[in-house]
């Protein structure tokens, strides 16, 4: 049975091999069922979906630095966060990146919910799964392995930047999530600094 992977958009891709110039095989997801298919994933790579545009691809398993139960602090804090965006968290090696969607879901679900069949709830999160995409919005990056102490950022907007930029830390995750994470779909978010 090929390897298949279906996205947040309901997207379904299969894993591909072709080989490179040296003869080496080459893995890339695409949404034809045609071509040289993978019936398992190597060893040493995982399926990553990419938080911005739900984009697939096979890369090497990266170590996890960061810990179930870290993300599971700051996914509590984005539930706890008065916005009308939605929030996916990704995680690479010592960086949880919060991802914040580009459009304002409430007012979406308002425009949708009055159009049927679009009115049944599940319809418009479907839908909104799909019409909705993502930019980095605001990270924790791991300071210190051993005391886990952590150092928030958040992307900066202005042309002549556009980067992230240091808002506090170290601290221990707990403490520096329950004080930036508020801020998030917040005008207060862009005057820290």
């Amino acid at each position: 049975m090929p390897v298949e992977y279906t996205n947040r958009e309901g997207k379904t891709s299969y894993l591909h091999v072709g080989k490179t110039k040296t003869g080496k095989p080459r893995y890339h997801f695409s949404m034809k069922r045609d071509g040289k298919l993978v019936d398992e994933i190597p060893e040493g790579y995982e399926i990553y979906e990419h938080p911005a545009n739900g984009r697939v691809f096979l890369r090497k398993e990266l170590p996890q630095l960061i810990t179930d139960i870290e993300k599971h602090i700051v996914e509590k804090e984005l539930k706890n966060a008065d916005t009308s965006r939605r929030y996916l968290v990704d995680i690479k090696e010592k960086v949880m990146t919060i991802f914040e969607s580009n459009q304002n879901i409430d007012r979406l679900k308002e425009i949708f919910g009055s159009k049927a069949p679009l009115n049944d709830p599940s319809n418009i999160d479907d839908l909104l799964n799909i019409a909705v995409d993502y930019s980095p919005i605001m990270r924790f990056v791991l300071e210190d392995e051993k005391n886990r102490a952590f150092i928030a950022e958040r992307y900066c907007f202005l042309g002549s930047i556009d980067d992230w930029i240091y808002i506090g830390g170290p601290d221990p995750l707990k403490k520096i999530a329950k004080e930036y994470v508020k801020h998030l779909g917040q005008d207060s978010l862009f005057e820290l600094y």
